[in-house]
């Protein structure tokens, strides 16, 4: 997958979680869970998300990798299809 892409499902899956949020605003370095105020819930759900869209495996070892829109994009444009 492309940046673009993973970008445009992270965040569209945010938009769904986190419908209150102005992810205008958001920066790719911007720690999600404290900027959206996303509970442990709301991050797995994410994590879900994310796995359902891009059929990539995303061990719980790696959450840290995606606390960020720019950690998102990079772990995922690197995970085998």
């Amino acid at each position: 997958m492309i940046a673009t892409e993973i970008r445009k499902i992270a965040l569209d899956l945010l938009s769904g979680i986190a419908p209150e949020a102005d992810l205008s605003s958001l920066r790719d370095e911007d720690e999600l869970r404290e900027v959206l105020d996303l509970d442990s819930m709301d991050f797995l759900n994410f994590i879900a998300g994310l796995h359902k869209a891009t059929n990539a495996a995303i061990p719980e070892a790696d959450y840290r990798k995606l606390f960020t829109l720019e950690g998102v994009v990079a772990y995922l444009a690197k995970a085998p299809e």
